[in-house]
């Protein structure tokens, strides 16, 4: 193993030297992208519309190239599903990443081109490997396999010419063979759709190999680890994969779900490495596992602009380039990719937390926040407020969604409902409520605001579900398993009635 980590140190050297380079050379990095985009681009369709081939400068990409989001694109994605070439990309693209996100049932199809599956989703594969190493160069984890959960493929309905499915399943359906070597399950089982059948088939399969690593979206892993200590009857998952070491995790913050990670892999070599990868490009990597902060990634053929969120609403937003970022700003961030997206808004928030190098966290969604009275609270305050709750209470979160009580006939005031599934009920729930109350209040002056004195907002309404709730709302809207999320934030409360509804079904069939 000795010999086999001095070569792969040896080979992530040079990588590891060219990611250093983002700390004195990311505007040239990312200047060389964009222009090589353009270059890339002129000749489509899109490219001729903005007049890619005299474009020369930023300012100028900027004036002529407007900001989009998927319904001012759509049409032009409808037309290379149909098979037609050289739309928004040279070429014609086979596959399509299905995303409906959480903010909209609707389906998007997202373009997967050659270039982007191998300059950006599988180059970022590579890089998280070399990270690992870099930080724990006698790592073992390439002694044995990685667990993968993802989604599922299929020949799309319109065309015969293109395929969809989640971004993960075309990422196994194009790996090179070799890889089959050192990833669990086999292709066939990875892709099979029907949730249950795939965590079952998985179970059996992957339970007789050495697992090493994971990979895959947190809540959803859950489910598996638990169905995989069901299936062995063992008391942990050391007990059914000696060697493991290293959990490749994104989707989701991480946070809610880390105690319970611990207490089901109690091993002190055990690692958690986050990425920030979508369906759109893989956009950042956890490079020092003693921070949470992600590492933007410069050289993937994405070109990166940041519009802060207080200028979200204007018609013609300022779109900042990554060299014109200042930390502690809330951004909503834009991209242009080698897979045809052209100054793309989609739909997550982030803030930097250093400029040497770019470093940031995820910190919501632009349409995923609680906003009803004016108070503006996005999904970073949520995270750490429940954090800091559960640290104080010895509690654990399965899942949880929150979302606005109106104020009507019988509610005077407003207030904010949380309808938390519990894996460990705090010791005191209404200690619980006071401290993600106060902690929200901490972070946010204009929830702040509108609970001082009771003002506009009452004490927030915290609801402990039953078991499995969560998982049967997702399961009734067609969302269980790969990279669906449950949203955490609503500016109504129709998620919250629904759950309600399902909570109270659950209540009556265990009485």
């Amino acid at each position: 193993m000795a010999i086999l980590n001095s070569i792969i140190n040896w080979i992530n050297y040079k990588r590891i030297y060219e990611i250093e380079l983002y700390r004195q050379h990311a505007r040239e990095i990312q200047e060389e992208v964009l222009f090589n985009l353009l270059n890339k681009a002129k000749d489509t369709e899109w490219g001729k519309k903005y007049d890619y081939e005299n474009t020369r400068y930023l300012d100028q990409y900027q004036e002529k190239v407007p900001i989009s989001r998927y319904e001012e694109i759509e049409s032009f994605i409808h037309r290379m599903v149909m098979g037609e070439k050289n739309i928004l990309w040279p070429g014609e693209i086979k596959w399509f990443a299905k995303s409906s996100g959480t903010t909209n049932a609707k389906s998007k199809f997202i373009p997967v081109s050659k270039e982007s599956l191998s300059q950006c989703h599988f180059r970022g594969g590579k890089d998280v490997l070399a990270l690992y190493y870099h930080n724990f160069p006698e790592a073992s984890v390439l002694s044995g396999k990685t667990l993968t959960l993802g989604g599922s493929h299929q020949v799309n309905s319109l065309s015969n010419n293109s395929y969809y499915g989640d971004l993960s399943a075309i990422m196994i359906e194009n790996l090179p063979f070799w890889t089959d070597f050192h990833r669990t399950p086999p292709t066939d089982i990875a892709l099979i759709e029907e949730f249950e059948e795939k965590i079952k088939q998985i179970t059996q399969r992957s339970v007789k190999d050495n697992v090493t690593s994971l990979a895959g979206v947190p809540s959803w892993f859950l489910v598996l680890l638990h169905y995989v200590l069901e299936y062995t009857g063992k008391s942990n998952i050391v007990e059914v994969w000696p060697n493991i070491e290293v959990f490749i995790h994104g989707g989701i913050c991480f946070d809610p779900y880390r105690e319970q990670y611990k207490r089901m892999i109690p091993s002190e070599k055990m690692h958690y490495m986050e990425t920030y990868n979508a369906s759109e490009g893989f956009f950042a990597i956890q490079d020092d596992l003693a921070s949470s902060d992600l590492l933007l990634m410069l050289d993937y053929g994405i070109f990166f602009e940041f519009i802060p969120m207080s200028e979200i609403d204007a018609e013609k937003p300022k779109a900042l380039p990554v060299w014109e970022v200042e930390t502690g700003v809330n951004y909503a961030m834009v991209i242009s990719t080698n897979g045809g997206l052209w100054r793309y808004m989609i739909g997550d928030t982030v803030m930097f937390t250093s400029k040497n190098p770019y470093k940031l966290r995820i910190t919501g969604r632009t349409k995923h926040f609680i906003n009803a009275f004016g108070e503006e609270v996005i999904i970073d305050n949520a995270e750490r407020a429940l954090k800091e709750a559960c640290l104080s209470t010895g509690a654990i979160i399965s899942e949880y969604t929150a979302g606005p009580v109106f104020m009507a006939e019988n509610q005077k005031k407003g207030a904010h409902q949380w309808l938390i599934e519990f894996a460990t009920k705090p010791d005191n729930l209404d200690r619980f409520t006071d401290i993600l109350d106060q902690k929200i209040q901490e972070l946010n002056s204009d929830y702040e605001a509108k609970r001082h004195n009771n003002a506009t907002l009452e004490r927030p309404h915290v609801m402990a579900v039953a078991e499995g709730t969560f998982y049967q709302w997702m399961r009734e809207r067609g969302k269980v398993g790969g990279q669906n999320k449950v949203p955490r934030l609503s500016n109504n409360c129709n998620y919250l009635d629904e759950l309600i509804r399902i909570n109270e079904s659950l209540a009556k069939k265990n009485l």
